[in-house]
């Protein structure tokens, strides 16, 4: 391959033949050469003439036999000068500094909104004069205004069930994620099944319907209840930006160089306006600072909606704790709950006949109180009603919550929920974990559903820690989703959910489970 200085001359001599051309009589073939697009057709010439200059055109139709989704104006432009001046997409893209990958999806018309930076870099590469150079610049002013990127915003994938409660922090949060928010990075951490992606949909639905684009991305091994879009070009490309993120240091090409790329690759599918990406059960490990900070910079508009067991720790990084729904309280109807609702709706489902009674929903507020509202054990839970009654369910639960997740079946989650859980609470730093065991020493006897959990000052007494550590642990202990807190008169009372603490119950089981 040619060096650059070598292609930087070639592409030089053929963005201006007076330069490396004879003189001409004046006059003689027309005034003299100015940047502009020549038609890539054959020219035959008397000996010793020279090409005259093509009038500048805002861009060439597309070819009869290239399909018109695979044509745009800023992509017919670019290869026509290119072709003109005899690079190859290679040789363009080294002079270009932009990846070859990036430059073949715009000639193809893959990529429709190409950001201004990279246009500008083009045209320099192309040595464009003024008229040329504000040729491509208008069709790619053109794309970003009426591609189908504009018209048709990217959508989220469709959710499969409607969400119980939840309306506050799908407001909160999309709020901040919005054009007009503060917030880039938002993190939503929380125990497994607590509802992450189902918060995480809702807020792209939202911010979708005000002409935000969506784009998601679930990480290998995650499951989701949605229907994904269909739209494989635009996977990969996520897929190999999410790579380049969480790839540790190797051999081969220079890690900021392959981060660059990535999200240069992106950048030219999001553009500059605004974008939400979401990015699916990521893992709890935090990706690398620099790429991370590359992709926001890269993408000024684009903001990163993420679901992971943990926080990351990053700059800027807003972490949103997602706990599990509200629970009938003290004088409020057991139907009016979130919790509730979310678990005899799951009943109607396995049993399309069932219609709660009082009697029943006082029962069904019973399971939610033995779960904590935990959303996935709820649903599984409910799943058991067409072989218990709800008094039969209760009692189970009563007794041992997590030996009705060990007999459902793992396609549907249950078992890794049940793994996920134990391998969290193997997790945990010596410190949190001893605070831990002080609050699973019950506050009442064990079952007793009106058990309100403690008070900082009570765990500070059982395990002779000062407020200052007691506060960090407890911080830690609430990231992890591991325990919960409830908010009443003025005090906060902490206490175990009702699935941690029967698996700490079960010692040998859960490190069996977790191993």
């Amino acid at each position: 391959m040619d060096s650059l200085a070598a292609l930087a001359t070639r592409a030089a001599r053929a963005a201006d033949p007076a330069r490396t051309a004879p003189a001409r009589p004046a006059g003689a073939f027309g005034p003299p050469h100015a940047a502009s697009v020549i038609p890539l057709q054959t020219q035959v010439r008397p000996a010793g003439t020279f090409p005259q200059a093509a009038p500048v055109v805002a861009a060439p139709a597309p070819a009869r036999d290239t399909p018109a989704r695979q044509t745009t104006a800023i992509g017919a432009l670019i290869r026509s000068h290119r072709l003109r001046i005899g690079l190859t997409q290679q040789e363009l893209a080294d002079l270009s500094t932009i990846s070859v990958r990036a430059l073949r999806d715009l000639e193809q018309g893959k990529a429709r909104r190409p950001r201004s930076g990279t246009v500008q870099l083009v045209a320099d590469a192309l040595r464009l004069g003024p008229r040329a150079r504000a040729a491509l610049e208008e069709a790619a002013q053109q794309g970003r205004g009426t591609g189908p990127g504009r018209q048709e915003p990217t959508a989220p994938p469709t959710a499969l069930h409607a969400m119980a409660g939840r309306e506050g922090e799908t407001h909160i949060l999309a709020a901040e994620l919005a054009e007009s928010g503060t917030e880039r990075l938002v993190n939503v951490v929380g125990l497994t099944g607590v509802g992450k992606t189902r918060l995480a949909l809702a807020v792209a639905e939202r911010l979708h319907g005000t002409g935000l684009p969506v784009h998601w991305y679930a990480f290998p091994g995650h499951r989701g209840d949605y229907l994904a879009p269909e739209d494989a070009a635009l996977t990969t490309r996520l897929a190999a930006l999410a790579g380049e993120l969480f790839a540790p240091d190797g051999p081969g090409a220079d890690p900021a160089v392959r981060g660059a790329a990535a999200a240069a690759s992106l950048a030219e599918v999001v553009g500059e306006g605004p974008a939400l990406l979401v990015l699916d059960g990521a893992p709890a490990a935090p990706p690398r600072i620099d790429r991370l900070t590359a992709l926001l910079r890269t993408c000024p508009g684009l903001r990163l909606l993420v679901t992971s067991d943990a926080p990351w720790g990053m700059p800027g990084e807003r972490i949103f704790l997602l706990s599990p729904l509200g629970l009938p309280g003290d004088g409020t109807e057991a139907g009016e709950s979130p919790a509730v609702r979310l678990f005899l709706d799951h009943v109607r489902r396995s049993r399309p006949d069932f219609t709660a009674t009082p009697a029943d929903r006082d029962r069904a507020a019973t399971v939610c109180r033995l779960l904590d509202g935990h959303p996935g054990a709820l649903v599984a839970a409910a799943s058991w009603l067409v072989v218990y009654d709800l008094e039969t369910l209760c009692g189970c639960l009563a007794a041992d919550p997590t030996a009705l997740l060990d007999h459902l079946d793992p396609a549907g989650g249950a078992g890794d929920f049940r793994a996920q859980l134990c391998d969290r609470l193997s997790r945990l730093q010596p410190g949190p974990r001893a605070l831990l065991d002080a609050l699973s020493a019950p506050a009442a006897p064990h079952g007793d559903t009106r058990d309100r959990g403690h008070e900082l000052s009570d765990l500070t007494r059982l395990t002779g820690l000062t407020p200052a550590e007691c506060g960090r642990f407890l911080r830690d202990l609430l990231l992890s989703g591991t325990v919960s807190a409830v908010y009443r008169d003025g005090a906060a009372r902490f206490h175990v959910l009702g699935l941690v603490r029967a698996a700490l119950a079960r010692p040998a089981e859960a490190t069996a489970a977790a191993s």
